[in-house]
């Protein structure tokens, strides 16, 4: 019972840890998002990335690479730019270059794993975005994309702020206000995935032993294991998005747990098909469904599926290729991580939460004008939401267990 009770503090600090690493990054994805949102009309949107060409690919690709976003909030921001009218193709290179393509991560990847995992993953996510624009050319899914839009409504302009331009509403407090107000939706859409994300994520870091892993990915902890056949590469490249659809959230908290894959003698690609899946993951599609419907998140998953698996095979035998496969035997375990210490991610953390105390008060200006008249209710009374309230208080009750049990 004393080791289960030890297991479930660390697990509970685990989770709590994993979004202290994310915590600035999720805040300041759906500033940008509330910004988008505010700032930039459909029309702007519509010519910059109207298409679906090259041009507006490539815009996206660069938007989404300085926009330095976790997978939540790339997808509240993704969200805002579609509405708005950008392209499909473009849109979706925005969400996939915002969580495969941004600096913190690669930093992050390079303390659990090596310089190769970098290459791999700024590479390949170029790799996936093109396959992506790819396979939308070649299905060419119009009707699902217009149903999506009619979901999604008429992008809100907030009346007397629709014909304003950027700079009047960024030099108003009343658009100030929109922007506060904004941002305080985005995270009530979420919050409830976010926490329960976060917390399986500790379980499973905890309470999960690692030949659990091994079972699962056929063929790892061999002595061929860094390259064995190519049916055992494809078999866990095709296992480590299904891995992490049930368990992990968030391109930053899985990385810790790549690593303990990795040690466990998992390949290149089953490892890089395992980070790249943080966007396929149950609470993502969840989130694609209350956005766009359930056709189109199924659709959305079904392409980033295929592009996984196609740029992690592509960047795994180019590095055999070249002789240049990480060796798995000298990563460094992930439980020997610190969390809370005084570092970068402390200052960005503090920084970040005053500019949220700033949008709660801009928003809670803004509620006192308009009596909570703009409020958006993306709850509902499903099953399923029904069943995230349930999962929400269970998750909120493991996590606070978790960390009196030392106490008692």
């Amino acid at each position: 019972m004393e080791e289960f009770f030890t297991s479930w503090n660390e697990a509970a600090m685990t989770s709590i840890g994993f979004f202290w690493m994310a915590l600035w990054a999720f805040v300041l994805g759906y500033i940008i998002s509330s910004l988008i949102q505010v700032l930039v009309t459909k029309e702007r949107m519509q010519r910059v990335m109207g298409k679906d060409g090259p041009r507006s690919v490539a815009l996206g690709t660069f938007f989404g690479f300085i926009s330095s976003s976790c997978s939540f909030a790339a997808l509240a921001t993704t969200r805002t730019i579609f509405h708005k009218g950008a392209g499909l193709a473009p849109a979706m290179a925005f969400m996939l270059a915002s969580t495969n393509l941004v600096i913190e991560l690669g930093m992050v990847i390079a303390v659990f794993l090596g310089w190769q995992f970098v290459v791999g993953e700024y590479v390949g996510g170029v790799l996936l975005i093109l396959i992506t624009w790819m396979l939308i050319r070649i299905t060419r899914p119009r009707r699902l994309e217009a149903q999506a839009r009619r979901k999604l409504g008429e992008p809100d302009e907030e009346g007397q702020q629709a014909n304003k331009t950027w700079k009047e509403k960024v030099t108003s407090l009343q658009g100030w206000k929109n922007i506060g107000q904004t941002y305080v939706m985005e995270w009530q859409m979420v919050w409830k995935d976010v926490l329960i994300g976060f917390t399986v994520a500790g379980i499973i870091s905890a309470f999960v032993p690692d030949v659990f892993f091994q079972t699962l990915f056929v063929g790892s902890g061999g002595e061929n294991s860094a390259n064995p056949g190519f049916l055992a590469v494809l078999a866990q490249t095709i296992v480590g998005p299904f891995a992490a659809f049930f368990t992990f959230i968030g391109s930053m908290g899985n990385i810790p747990l790549a690593a303990v894959l990795f040690g466990q003698g998992v390949t290149f690609a089953g490892v890089m098909a395992f980070i790249f899946s943080d966007l396929v993951v149950l609470p993502v599609l969840r989130i694609n469904a209350t956005y766009y419907g359930w056709r189109m998140a199924l659709y959305l998953l079904g392409l980033m599926l295929i592009g996984i698996v196609t740029a992690s095979l592509i960047m795994h035998y180019t590095l055999a290729f070249m002789g240049l496969l990480p060796d798995f035997s000298s990563v460094t375990a992930p439980s020997d991580r610190e969390f809370f210490k005084v570092n970068y991610q402390l200052f960005l953390n503090i920084i970040f939460a005053i500019l949220t105390a700033i949008m709660l008060w801009l928003w809670r200006l803004s509620k006192q004008e308009h009596h909570g008249h703009a409020s958006h209710d993306h709850g509902g009374t499903s099953m399923t939401d029904k069943v995230l309230k349930v999962l929400v208080g269970v998750a909120a009750l493991w996590l606070f267990g978790g960390l009196v049990v030392p106490l008692l």
